[in-house]
Protein backbone atom coordinates (compact mmCIF):
# COMPACT_ATOMS: atom_id res chain seq x y z
CA UNK A 1 0.00 0.00 0.00
CA UNK A 2 1.35 3.43 -0.67
CA UNK A 3 1.89 6.03 1.84
CA UNK A 4 0.57 9.25 2.02
CA UNK A 5 2.32 12.06 0.47
CA UNK A 6 2.01 15.96 0.71
CA UNK A 7 -0.72 15.88 -2.30
CA UNK A 8 -3.22 14.62 0.61
CA UNK A 9 -2.61 11.04 0.09
CA UNK A 10 -2.99 8.57 -3.19
CA UNK A 11 -6.30 7.89 -4.21
CA UNK A 12 -6.16 4.27 -3.33
CA UNK A 13 -7.55 3.96 0.16
CA UNK A 14 -5.73 1.90 2.70
CA UNK A 15 -7.00 -0.34 5.52
CA UNK A 16 -6.71 2.14 8.14
CA UNK A 17 -8.03 4.55 6.50
CA UNK A 18 -11.00 2.53 5.17
CA UNK A 19 -11.96 1.56 8.50
CA UNK A 20 -11.87 4.82 10.16
CA UNK A 21 -14.41 5.97 7.01
CA UNK A 22 -16.89 3.42 8.41
CA UNK A 23 -16.73 4.31 11.73
CA UNK A 24 -17.88 8.34 10.61
CA UNK A 25 -20.53 6.76 8.40
CA UNK A 26 -21.89 4.84 11.28
CA UNK A 27 -22.06 8.03 13.68
CA UNK A 28 -23.55 10.01 10.86
CA UNK A 29 -26.37 7.27 10.27
CA UNK A 30 -27.01 7.50 14.61
CA UNK A 31 -26.92 11.52 14.69
CA UNK A 32 -29.53 11.25 11.51
CA UNK A 33 -31.87 8.93 13.21
CA UNK A 34 -32.26 10.83 16.14
CA UNK A 35 -32.71 14.07 14.43
CA UNK A 36 -36.54 14.87 14.14
CA UNK A 37 -37.72 15.51 10.73
CA UNK A 38 -40.08 18.59 10.06
CA UNK A 39 -43.38 18.21 8.30
CA UNK A 40 -42.06 19.01 5.09
CA UNK A 41 -39.26 16.85 5.14
CA UNK A 42 -41.67 13.57 6.51
CA UNK A 43 -44.32 14.48 3.55
CA UNK A 44 -41.39 14.18 0.94
CA UNK A 45 -39.35 11.13 2.38
CA UNK A 46 -42.97 9.29 2.97
CA UNK A 47 -45.10 9.86 -0.37
CA UNK A 48 -44.76 8.18 -3.06
CA UNK A 49 -43.60 8.04 -5.99
CA UNK A 50 -46.17 9.84 -8.17
CA UNK A 51 -47.25 12.19 -5.56
CA UNK A 52 -44.67 14.98 -5.95
CA UNK A 53 -44.58 15.21 -9.43
CA UNK A 54 -47.33 17.78 -11.03
CA UNK A 55 -49.25 18.47 -7.89
CA UNK A 56 -50.31 22.21 -7.25
CA UNK A 57 -50.24 23.45 -3.75
CA UNK A 58 -54.21 24.94 -3.20
CA UNK A 59 -54.88 28.80 -3.22
CA UNK A 60 -56.95 29.84 -0.20
CA UNK A 61 -58.15 33.13 0.37
CA UNK A 62 -58.69 34.45 4.39
CA UNK A 63 -61.08 36.73 5.26
CA UNK A 64 -60.43 37.36 8.56
CA UNK A 65 -63.06 35.19 10.22
CA UNK A 66 -63.04 32.33 7.61
CA UNK A 67 -60.96 30.65 5.01
CA UNK A 68 -62.42 30.31 1.87
CA UNK A 69 -60.73 28.27 -1.24
CA UNK A 70 -59.87 30.74 -4.11
CA UNK A 71 -62.14 28.94 -6.89
CA UNK A 72 -65.49 28.83 -4.70
CA UNK A 73 -64.71 32.54 -3.62
CA UNK A 74 -64.09 33.81 -6.95
CA UNK A 75 -67.08 31.51 -8.50
CA UNK A 76 -69.35 33.74 -5.22
CA UNK A 77 -68.08 37.16 -6.26
CA UNK A 78 -68.82 36.61 -9.78
CA UNK A 79 -72.49 34.86 -9.31
CA UNK A 80 -73.44 38.07 -6.97
CA UNK A 81 -72.01 40.60 -9.27
CA UNK A 82 -73.48 38.82 -12.21
CA UNK A 83 -77.23 38.94 -10.27
CA UNK A 84 -76.23 42.56 -9.49
CA UNK A 85 -76.45 43.51 -13.21
CA UNK A 86 -78.99 41.47 -14.58
CA UNK A 87 -81.30 43.07 -11.44
CA UNK A 88 -79.95 46.82 -12.86
CA UNK A 89 -80.91 45.69 -16.34
CA UNK A 90 -84.47 44.98 -15.36
CA UNK A 91 -84.76 48.14 -13.06
CA UNK A 92 -83.62 50.32 -16.01
CA UNK A 93 -86.19 48.68 -18.05
CA UNK A 94 -88.80 48.76 -16.17
CA UNK A 95 -88.20 52.65 -15.56
CA UNK A 96 -87.92 53.34 -19.43
CA UNK A 97 -90.83 52.01 -20.12
CA UNK A 98 -93.66 54.43 -20.29
CA UNK A 99 -95.91 53.99 -17.49
CA UNK A 100 -99.94 55.84 -17.61
CA UNK A 101 -100.53 57.89 -14.43
CA UNK A 102 -103.14 59.73 -13.86
CA UNK A 103 -102.28 63.92 -13.24
CA UNK A 104 -102.56 65.06 -9.72
CA UNK A 105 -105.38 66.60 -8.59
CA UNK A 106 -106.42 69.86 -9.26
CA UNK A 107 -105.76 72.60 -6.49
CA UNK A 108 -109.25 73.15 -4.76
CA UNK A 109 -111.17 76.27 -5.14
CA UNK A 110 -110.18 77.44 -2.11
CA UNK A 111 -106.71 77.16 -2.60
CA UNK A 112 -106.89 78.70 -5.79
CA UNK A 113 -108.35 82.10 -4.81
CA UNK A 114 -105.58 82.03 -1.56
CA UNK A 115 -103.09 82.16 -4.52
CA UNK A 116 -104.36 85.04 -6.53
CA UNK A 117 -105.33 87.08 -2.91
CA UNK A 118 -102.06 87.15 -2.44
CA UNK A 119 -100.59 87.66 -5.67
CA UNK A 120 -102.67 90.72 -5.76
CA UNK A 121 -100.04 92.09 -2.21
CA UNK A 122 -97.18 91.08 -4.80
CA UNK A 123 -98.48 93.65 -7.65
CA UNK A 124 -99.46 96.38 -5.07
CA UNK A 125 -95.74 96.22 -3.69
CA UNK A 126 -94.00 100.01 -3.20
CA UNK A 127 -90.48 100.59 -4.09
CA UNK A 128 -87.71 98.24 -4.81
CA UNK A 129 -89.34 95.32 -5.89
CA UNK A 130 -87.59 92.06 -5.58
CA UNK A 131 -86.67 89.95 -8.71
CA UNK A 132 -88.97 87.16 -7.70
CA UNK A 133 -92.21 88.97 -7.45
CA UNK A 134 -93.77 87.08 -9.75
CA UNK A 135 -95.60 90.14 -11.96
CA UNK A 136 -94.14 90.79 -14.77
CA UNK A 137 -95.75 94.47 -15.38
CA UNK A 138 -94.52 95.63 -12.24
CA UNK A 139 -91.66 97.31 -12.00
CA UNK A 140 -89.67 99.67 -9.18
CA UNK A 141 -91.72 102.48 -8.20
CA UNK A 142 -92.25 106.02 -5.90
CA UNK A 143 -88.49 105.95 -4.83
CA UNK A 144 -88.62 109.02 -3.91
CA UNK A 145 -90.78 108.77 -1.22
CA UNK A 146 -90.25 110.46 2.08
CA UNK A 147 -87.66 112.60 0.51
CA UNK A 148 -88.75 114.80 -1.44
CA UNK A 149 -91.17 116.25 1.16
CA UNK A 150 -89.23 119.07 3.10
CA UNK A 151 -91.31 118.57 6.41
CA UNK A 152 -90.05 114.57 6.42
CA UNK A 153 -86.58 114.69 4.87
CA UNK A 154 -86.53 110.46 5.59
CA UNK A 155 -87.39 107.73 3.62
CA UNK A 156 -90.59 105.85 2.71
CA UNK A 157 -90.02 103.75 0.46
CA UNK A 158 -92.02 100.32 0.52
CA UNK A 159 -95.58 99.72 1.75
CA UNK A 160 -98.36 98.65 -0.44
CA UNK A 161 -100.20 100.95 -3.06
CA UNK A 162 -104.00 101.04 -1.65
CA UNK A 163 -105.73 100.02 -4.47
CA UNK A 164 -105.96 101.25 -8.10
CA UNK A 165 -104.00 104.29 -6.99
CA UNK A 166 -100.60 104.41 -5.52
CA UNK A 167 -101.62 106.12 -2.39
CA UNK A 168 -100.17 104.29 0.74
CA UNK A 169 -103.18 105.13 3.35
CA UNK A 170 -101.58 103.45 6.59
CA UNK A 171 -104.72 102.95 8.30
CA UNK A 172 -105.86 100.25 6.23
CA UNK A 173 -102.67 98.93 4.90
CA UNK A 174 -101.76 98.41 8.79
CA UNK A 175 -104.98 96.36 9.34
CA UNK A 176 -104.38 94.20 6.25
CA UNK A 177 -100.75 92.98 8.04
CA UNK A 178 -102.40 92.66 11.01
CA UNK A 179 -105.04 90.44 9.50
CA UNK A 180 -102.23 88.62 7.58
CA UNK A 181 -100.13 87.81 10.76
CA UNK A 182 -103.70 86.20 12.29
CA UNK A 183 -104.06 84.05 9.34
CA UNK A 184 -100.68 82.65 9.73
CA UNK A 185 -101.20 82.76 13.32
CA UNK A 186 -103.69 80.19 13.29
CA UNK A 187 -103.17 78.37 9.97
CA UNK A 188 -99.87 78.09 9.72
CA UNK A 189 -99.91 74.17 8.69
CA UNK A 190 -101.94 75.06 6.12
CA UNK A 191 -100.30 77.74 4.20
CA UNK A 192 -96.84 75.64 4.59
CA UNK A 193 -99.22 72.28 2.71
CA UNK A 194 -100.09 74.68 -0.21
CA UNK A 195 -96.64 75.71 -0.29
CA UNK A 196 -97.27 79.52 0.40
CA UNK A 197 -96.11 80.18 3.78
CA UNK A 198 -93.04 81.87 3.41
CA UNK A 199 -94.69 84.21 0.82
CA UNK A 200 -96.72 85.28 2.94
CA UNK A 201 -94.16 85.83 6.09
CA UNK A 202 -92.63 87.95 3.02
CA UNK A 203 -95.34 90.31 2.34
CA UNK A 204 -96.31 90.51 6.24
CA UNK A 205 -92.44 91.68 6.61
CA UNK A 206 -92.73 94.21 3.50
CA UNK A 207 -95.68 95.82 5.16
CA UNK A 208 -94.16 95.70 8.59
CA UNK A 209 -90.70 97.14 7.75
CA UNK A 210 -92.46 100.44 5.79
CA UNK A 211 -94.24 100.88 9.06
CA UNK A 212 -91.29 100.49 11.13
CA UNK A 213 -90.08 103.65 9.06
CA UNK A 214 -93.43 105.41 9.68
CA UNK A 215 -92.26 106.30 13.04
CA UNK A 216 -89.66 106.85 15.75
CA UNK A 217 -89.14 102.69 15.93
CA UNK A 218 -86.03 103.20 18.19
CA UNK A 219 -87.58 105.60 20.59
CA UNK A 220 -89.96 104.77 23.57
CA UNK A 221 -91.93 107.47 23.27
CA UNK A 222 -93.26 109.27 19.84
CA UNK A 223 -95.21 111.90 18.89
CA UNK A 224 -95.83 111.82 15.50
CA UNK A 225 -96.60 109.38 12.68
CA UNK A 226 -97.36 108.75 9.10
CA UNK A 227 -100.58 108.67 8.05
CA UNK A 228 -100.49 109.08 4.46
CA UNK A 229 -98.12 109.43 1.40
CA UNK A 230 -99.36 110.69 -1.80
CA UNK A 231 -102.94 112.51 -2.36
CA UNK A 232 -106.56 111.82 -4.09
CA UNK A 233 -108.75 114.73 -3.32
CA UNK A 234 -109.55 115.86 -6.98
CA UNK A 235 -112.33 118.05 -5.28
CA UNK A 236 -110.59 121.52 -4.56
CA UNK A 237 -109.69 121.47 -8.74
CA UNK A 238 -105.95 122.09 -7.62
CA UNK A 239 -103.54 122.17 -10.59
CA UNK A 240 -101.03 120.16 -8.56
CA UNK A 241 -101.04 116.57 -9.76
CA UNK A 242 -101.76 113.91 -7.83
CA UNK A 243 -102.55 110.23 -7.79
CA UNK A 244 -106.45 110.62 -8.94
CA UNK A 245 -105.80 113.56 -10.88
CA UNK A 246 -103.49 112.59 -12.94
CA UNK A 247 -103.52 108.84 -12.69
CA UNK A 248 -100.61 106.98 -14.04
CA UNK A 249 -98.73 103.96 -13.26
CA UNK A 250 -96.69 104.06 -10.66
CA UNK A 251 -93.16 102.98 -12.14
CA UNK A 252 -94.27 106.57 -14.55
CA UNK A 253 -94.64 109.06 -11.33
CA UNK A 254 -92.15 111.45 -11.03
CA UNK A 255 -94.03 114.50 -9.04
CA UNK A 256 -93.60 115.42 -5.87
CA UNK A 257 -95.85 113.14 -2.99
CA UNK A 258 -96.86 114.99 0.08
CA UNK A 259 -96.54 113.13 3.38
CA UNK A 260 -99.23 113.25 5.91
CA UNK A 261 -98.32 113.79 9.27
CA UNK A 262 -100.73 113.17 12.28
CA UNK A 263 -99.89 114.31 16.38
CA UNK A 264 -102.97 113.00 17.90
CA UNK A 265 -104.20 109.86 16.20
CA UNK A 266 -105.10 107.32 18.80
CA UNK A 267 -106.82 105.59 15.59
CA UNK A 268 -103.82 104.91 13.57
CA UNK A 269 -101.01 104.26 16.23
CA UNK A 270 -103.30 101.58 17.97
CA UNK A 271 -104.39 99.93 14.60
CA UNK A 272 -100.25 100.46 13.61
CA UNK A 273 -99.02 98.43 17.26
CA UNK A 274 -101.53 95.89 16.38
CA UNK A 275 -99.71 95.74 12.96
CA UNK A 276 -96.72 95.20 14.53
CA UNK A 277 -97.56 93.19 17.94
CA UNK A 278 -99.68 90.21 15.61
CA UNK A 279 -96.58 90.05 13.11
CA UNK A 280 -93.94 89.83 16.32
CA UNK A 281 -95.80 86.47 16.91
CA UNK A 282 -95.49 85.45 13.23
CA UNK A 283 -91.40 86.08 13.73
CA UNK A 284 -90.66 84.52 16.56
CA UNK A 285 -88.53 81.91 15.17
CA UNK A 286 -86.24 85.78 14.55
CA UNK A 287 -85.79 87.09 18.09
CA UNK A 288 -83.83 90.09 16.97
CA UNK A 289 -86.47 91.35 14.33
CA UNK A 290 -89.29 90.13 16.70
CA UNK A 291 -88.41 92.53 19.34
CA UNK A 292 -87.54 95.19 17.24
CA UNK A 293 -91.20 94.86 16.11
CA UNK A 294 -92.68 94.58 19.88
CA UNK A 295 -90.59 97.68 20.53
CA UNK A 296 -92.26 99.64 17.72
CA UNK A 297 -95.57 98.46 18.92
CA UNK A 298 -95.66 99.45 22.59
CA UNK A 299 -94.22 102.90 21.14
CA UNK A 300 -97.11 103.19 18.74
CA UNK A 301 -99.67 102.15 21.80
CA UNK A 302 -98.62 104.71 24.22
CA UNK A 303 -98.41 107.29 21.70
CA UNK A 304 -102.32 106.63 21.14
CA UNK A 305 -103.24 106.37 24.46
CA UNK A 306 -101.61 109.13 25.14
CA UNK A 307 -102.48 111.78 22.22
CA UNK A 308 -106.39 111.11 21.76
CA UNK A 309 -107.90 111.78 18.69
CA UNK A 310 -109.05 110.48 15.50
CA UNK A 311 -106.69 110.76 12.36
CA UNK A 312 -109.24 111.63 9.89
CA UNK A 313 -110.16 114.85 10.68
CA UNK A 314 -113.04 116.41 8.92
CA UNK A 315 -112.13 117.77 5.08
CA UNK A 316 -108.85 115.93 5.12
CA UNK A 317 -107.90 113.31 2.47
CA UNK A 318 -107.72 110.35 4.88
CA UNK A 319 -111.85 111.40 5.54
CA UNK A 320 -112.69 111.38 1.93
CA UNK A 321 -111.41 107.85 1.51
CA UNK A 322 -110.58 106.13 4.63
CA UNK A 323 -112.53 108.08 7.38
CA UNK A 324 -112.55 106.70 11.12
CA UNK A 325 -115.13 106.67 13.38
CA UNK A 326 -113.65 105.95 16.54
CA UNK A 327 -110.71 105.14 18.14
CA UNK A 328 -112.12 103.06 20.97
CA UNK A 329 -112.19 100.01 19.54
CA UNK A 330 -108.95 100.02 18.19
CA UNK A 331 -108.16 100.66 22.05
CA UNK A 332 -109.77 97.44 22.47
CA UNK A 333 -108.29 95.29 19.03
CA UNK A 334 -104.66 96.52 19.79
CA UNK A 335 -104.55 96.21 23.48
CA UNK A 336 -105.65 92.25 22.68
CA UNK A 337 -102.94 92.07 20.28
CA UNK A 338 -100.07 93.89 22.72
CA UNK A 339 -100.59 91.11 25.20
CA UNK A 340 -100.62 88.24 23.14
CA UNK A 341 -97.35 89.79 21.71
CA UNK A 342 -96.08 90.48 25.44
CA UNK A 343 -98.10 88.67 28.41
CA UNK A 344 -98.33 91.77 30.07
CA UNK A 345 -101.22 91.79 32.05
CA UNK A 346 -101.56 95.93 31.59
CA UNK A 347 -102.85 95.45 28.22
CA UNK A 348 -105.66 92.91 28.63
CA UNK A 349 -106.74 95.54 31.58
CA UNK A 350 -107.18 98.09 28.85
CA UNK A 351 -108.77 95.27 26.21
CA UNK A 352 -111.42 94.26 28.63
CA UNK A 353 -112.23 97.42 30.60
CA UNK A 354 -116.32 97.85 30.83
CA UNK A 355 -116.23 101.15 29.88
CA UNK A 356 -113.91 100.79 27.36
CA UNK A 357 -116.18 97.73 25.51
CA UNK A 358 -119.17 100.18 25.79
CA UNK A 359 -117.26 103.00 24.10
CA UNK A 360 -116.21 100.57 21.49
CA UNK A 361 -119.95 99.74 20.61
CA UNK A 362 -120.11 96.32 22.55
CA UNK A 363 -123.48 97.16 23.54
CA UNK A 364 -125.16 98.92 20.27
CA UNK A 365 -127.55 95.89 19.21
CA UNK A 366 -129.83 98.32 16.87
CA UNK A 367 -126.63 99.51 14.93
CA UNK A 368 -126.71 98.24 11.16
CA UNK A 369 -122.61 97.64 11.55
CA UNK A 370 -123.06 95.83 14.38
CA UNK A 371 -120.62 92.42 14.31
CA UNK A 372 -119.26 93.69 10.91
CA UNK A 373 -115.36 93.10 11.28
CA UNK A 374 -113.57 95.65 8.80
CA UNK A 375 -110.49 98.16 8.52
CA UNK A 376 -113.10 100.92 10.34
CA UNK A 377 -114.47 98.89 13.35
CA UNK A 378 -112.32 96.20 14.99
CA UNK A 379 -114.45 95.12 17.93
CA UNK A 380 -116.11 92.35 16.10
CA UNK A 381 -112.18 91.09 16.02
CA UNK A 382 -111.14 91.90 19.14
CA UNK A 383 -114.31 90.02 20.46
CA UNK A 384 -113.33 86.97 18.60
CA UNK A 385 -109.64 87.20 20.29
CA UNK A 386 -110.53 87.73 24.00
CA UNK A 387 -113.20 84.84 23.80
CA UNK A 388 -110.49 82.73 22.05
CA UNK A 389 -108.64 83.82 25.29
CA UNK A 390 -111.19 82.80 27.71
CA UNK A 391 -111.42 79.00 25.87
CA UNK A 392 -108.41 78.54 25.49
CA UNK A 393 -106.38 79.96 29.09
CA UNK A 394 -109.79 81.22 30.94
CA UNK A 395 -107.86 84.06 32.60
CA UNK A 396 -110.22 84.17 35.35
CA UNK A 397 -111.26 87.31 37.57
CA UNK A 398 -111.19 90.31 37.09
CA UNK A 399 -111.15 89.67 33.23
CA UNK A 400 -113.96 87.05 33.21
CA UNK A 401 -117.16 89.33 33.28
CA UNK A 402 -116.26 91.11 30.09
CA UNK A 403 -114.74 88.20 28.22
CA UNK A 404 -117.94 86.17 28.95
CA UNK A 405 -119.95 88.76 27.11
CA UNK A 406 -117.55 88.98 24.50
CA UNK A 407 -118.29 85.37 24.19
CA UNK A 408 -122.10 85.69 24.48
CA UNK A 409 -121.72 88.42 21.48
CA UNK A 410 -119.33 86.27 19.61
CA UNK A 411 -122.03 83.41 19.61
CA UNK A 412 -124.90 86.03 18.68
CA UNK A 413 -122.76 87.36 15.54
CA UNK A 414 -121.67 83.70 14.48
CA UNK A 415 -125.75 83.04 14.75
CA UNK A 416 -126.83 85.73 12.61
CA UNK A 417 -123.91 84.42 10.11
CA UNK A 418 -125.96 80.91 9.44
CA UNK A 419 -128.61 80.03 7.50
CA UNK A 420 -130.83 78.71 10.19
CA UNK A 421 -134.35 78.40 8.50
CA UNK A 422 -132.88 76.29 5.64
CA UNK A 423 -130.10 74.05 7.94
CA UNK A 424 -131.44 73.58 11.33
CA UNK A 425 -134.65 72.93 12.73
CA UNK A 426 -134.11 75.95 15.35
CA UNK A 427 -137.14 76.81 17.37
CA UNK A 428 -137.88 80.88 17.78
CA UNK A 429 -136.58 81.28 20.93
CA UNK A 430 -133.55 79.48 19.80
CA UNK A 431 -133.31 81.70 16.37
CA UNK A 432 -132.24 84.82 18.80
CA UNK A 433 -128.59 82.49 19.62
CA UNK A 434 -129.70 81.79 23.35
CA UNK A 435 -129.15 78.53 23.04
CA UNK A 436 -125.22 79.70 22.56
CA UNK A 437 -125.39 81.82 25.87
Amino acid sequence: MFGRDPWGGPLEISNADSATDDDRSRDLDRAALMRQLDETQQSWLLAGPGDQAGKKKKKYVDLGCVVLDRKIFMWTVGTILGLGVFIGFIMMIVKLVPHKRPPPPPPDQYTQALHKALMFFNAQRSGPLPKHNGVSWRGNSCMKDGLSDSTVRRSLVGGFYDAGDAIKFNYPMAWSMTMLSWSVIEYKAKYEAIGELDHIKELIKWGTDYILKTFNSSADTIDRIVAQVGLGDTSKGSSQPNDHYCWMRPEDIDYKRPVTECHSCSDLASEMAAALAAASIVFKDSKTYSDKLVKGAKALYKFGRLQRGRYSPNGSDQAIFYNSTSYWDEFVWGGAWMYFATGNNSYLTIATAPGMAKHAGAYWFGSPNYGVFTWDDKLPGAQVLLSRLRLFLSPGYPYEEILRTFHNQTDNVMCSYLPLFNSFNFTKDELRCGFWK
